[in-house]
């Protein structure tokens, strides 16, 4: 899946870091455009967004039970819902209790990211209306909060797998405006991968490292379901029925 948004513009004259960081803002802000493509298929109103602030810093609900992400179009949103559910979980808890020593251009770049997960995870929650999946219960005892190796860490496993994620399913859907939407949510999170990899190794080509980019051919990975479920399930607790998703095509 190829990415459909393109960095550009003047730096943000109000960003209150230095140069490196500076360029990161500038990086980070064109990412809202995903949230703004919801708007041109009149899928989600300014109402979404206002309700989407509700949820920062609350906890998802807990759920008991297990749950299907269902078949075909439907299926595929809903995978996508859970993955933005446990981002939008993850990047609450990081920005609400932030590590020791985190800098001001760290809690910013970490907080734009957590917006920009809360929007994903609203705007699928509106478009599956009642198909959607409900709260899921994650499991964070594995990370440290206090620590940001720890924190930035698991960013990166995150940010990579959600790259992943959309690049092999973008494949199973039908409906051309699904698919374009997911381009451009896809596009956002490789941003999101780039700049948390920018934090971890700074002025480095670890941005886009050969272990997510395939140097053969200069694009992302791409990861089936069953692979990128089995790698996110130590995070959730929910169980997980993907058993009706579409398979890839020969």
């Amino acid at each position: 899946m190829s990415n459909l948004i393109k960095p550009g513009g003047e730096e943000d004259a109000h960003s209150v870091s230095p140069a490196p960081a500076n360029s990161r803002r500038s990086f980070l802000k064109w990412s809202s455009a995903a949230a703004l493509t919801a708007f041109a298929f009149g899928v989600v109103g300014p109402e979404t967004f206002r309700a989407a602030d509700a949820f920062m810093g609350l906890p998802i609900e807990p759920q008991g039970k297990g749950v299907d992400l269902g078949s075909g179009d439907t299926g595929i949103l809903n995978y996508a819902y859970a993955l933005e559910q446990l981002e939008a979980a993850f990047y609450t808890q990081a920005v609400s209790t932030p590590y020791a020593q985190m800098s001001s251009a760290e809690r910013q770049v970490l907080t734009d990211i957590r917006d920009h997960e809360i929007a994903h995870r609203e705007f699928f929650k509106v478009a599956l209306g009642k198909k959607a999946i409900p709260g899921l219960q994650v499991n964070f005892t594995s990370i440290n909060f206090g620590s940001r190796e720890s924190v930035l860490g698991t960013a990166k496993t995150f940010e990579d797998l959600g790259v992943s994620a959309y690049n092999g399913a973008g494949q199973l859907l039908k409906k051309p405006e699904f698919l374009l939407l997911a381009g451009k949510i896809v596009s956002v999170e490789a941003r999101h991968a780039a700049i948390i990899r920018d934090l971890l190794m700074p002025l480095t080509a670890s941005f886009s490292g050969d272990d997510i980019v395939d140097p053969a051919t200069g694009l992302d990975r791409a990861k089936s379901p069953s692979e990128v479920l089995a790698a996110a399930g130590p995070f959730i607790r929910t169980p997980i029925s993907a058993g009706k998703l579409p398979t890839p095509r020969a």
